[in-house]
């Protein structure tokens, strides 16, 4: 008898009842079973897969970190590479590389705690803050997230003009609705579904990007010294990191991850190597903009992307100017449906709500079509919205540390005391840099 209720307190620890919260606002009560000790049964250890099966199954999970990646080669990261690269050459390399490696770490942060707690980060800093605080954090947010759909959109639009000679107002209205229709492709095909496009999208993206480069000139002279000598370089440095390491990334990855099946350490093991696979492709395409830009643009000054594109048409070929513009076309509609999503998460983590995808499109249309209209420099708009972005980041990544280096938050699997200090030696340097971003106009006045 003893030996019966044992079991069945063990079966008791190791079942639980959890409730999520669905799209429309219903709830699905699952019953699942306890991560932490469920490798223990020795019946569920009969039944685990192993080799080829086993790396099979790690393969049909991977996707969240590749949809996040998105954001990694939005037309910002097209703008603030390409003009380093032509302005500086390879003097901004280390910041291109650096960031992509500070990325990887922080995505994983986002996934794991979205893993471990079933929660997005938005939804656990609802749970914790007044509703004053809430309604500002939003506020910030919200700002990050629309400069970020502002530059996916205008992206967008200029490649469309550089296929099709579409005037940028009207592409700026089809980038807007063929976004919102991916949305709706993914609510009734379902998330894995996206997350295939969404792959297939950063494939595309990257194929452009080499193709460019391999079918430019061959790099000379390359000094790869770091390099931080005058304004427009910290300008720049400022746009790659924000540009790279991105707050509606962070937003967004903690709840891909929530609903995630299998064991918890299975599915921590899966995120690390969908973070892994994700960050070198992106990095490598980051990389890659940044050596069009020092090869094939090196000495280009003109912030226009229909002057680069004509100019790698002229230095390198009519391949090389059509791969870029279609890289583009494909960056920013891939990228601003990752936007739309990520203020999904934002304003119903913090706020509980949900406004129309029709409205939420708006919201980044009519800014867009705006400064066009007004004849802003589209190349120097992207770039000085990316540096909003890496304003923005401290918003992001500071509660993102402090989550997950929390053990009443993560319990045992909280970040230990030497990644908690890289972190937040890694939050101390973005701060540092924004400092320096917001000093130039003291200085230079």
């Amino acid at each position: 008898m003893d030996g019966d209720r044992q079991r069945h307190s063990r079966a008791g620890q190791l079942l639980r009842v959890d409730q999520h919260q669905l799209r429309g606002g219903r709830t699905s009560r699952v019953l699942t079973v306890s991560a932490e000790s469920v490798g223990d049964v020795p019946a569920y250890r009969a039944g685990r897969r192993t080799g080829p099966a086993a790396r099979g199954a790690h393969l049909v999970r991977l996707g969240p970190a590749f949809v996040a990646a998105i954001a990694y080669v939005d037309p910002g990261n097209v703008a603030t590479n390409t003009t380093a690269g032509a302005q500086y050459g390879f003097g901004l390399a280390w910041v291109v590389v650096l960031a992509i490696a500070v990325a990887g770490p922080v995505q994983y942060l986002s996934a794991k705690l979205g893993a471990i707690t079933g929660s997005s980060l938005p939804e656990l800093l609802g749970a914790r803050m007044s509703p004053a605080s809430r309604f500002l954090y939003w506020l910030q947010a919200e700002a990050v997230i629309i400069a970020t759909d502002l530059a996916e959109v205008v992206g967008a639009a200029i490649a469309l003009h550089l296929l099709f000679g579409m005037p940028m107002w009207q592409g700026a209205i089809v980038t807007a609705v063929v976004g919102g229709a991916l949305l709706i492709v993914r609510d009734r095909a379902g998330d894995r579904c996206f997350q295939l496009v969404m792959i297939g999208g950063l494939a595309l993206i990257g194929a452009g990007f080499v193709l460019g480069v391999a079918m430019g000139p061959a790099p000379a002279g390359v000094d790869l010294r770091p390099q931080l000598h005058d304004q427009q370089m910290v300008l720049l440095a400022t746009g790659i990191v924000g540009a790279t390491v991105m707050p509606h990334a962070i937003y967004l990855h903690s709840s891909l991850t929530t609903q995630q099946g299998g064991t918890l350490r299975k599915r921590l093991r899966t995120n690390r190597i969908d973070v892994v696979l994700a960050m070198v492709l992106a990095g490598s395409v980051n990389v890659c903009m940044l050596v069009l830009g020092a090869t094939a643009l090196r000495g280009n000054t003109d912030q226009d992307f229909s002057a680069i594109a004509h100019s790698l048409g002229t230095r390198i070929g009519d391949g090389a100017e059509t791969a870029f513009a279609l890289a583009l076309l494909v960056s920013g509609l891939a990228s601003t449906t990752v936007g739309i999503q990520s203020g999904e998460v934002v304003m119903s983590g913090l706020l509980h709500r949900r406004i129309p995808v029709l409205a939420r499109r708006a919201g980044a249309v009519i800014p867009a079509v705006a400064l066009l209209a007004l004849g802003t420099a589209p190349v120097s708009l992207l770039v000085w919205s990316q540096v909003v972005l890496a304003l923005g980041l401290p918003f992001a990544l500071i509660p993102l540390v402090r989550l997950t280096s929390s053990r009443s938050v993560m319990g045992s699997r909280a970040s230990r005391r030497g990644f908690a200090a890289c972190s937040w030696s890694i939050i101390a340097a973005v701060v540092a840099l924004d400092l320096g971003l917001l000093a130039i106009p003291l200085v230079s006045g």
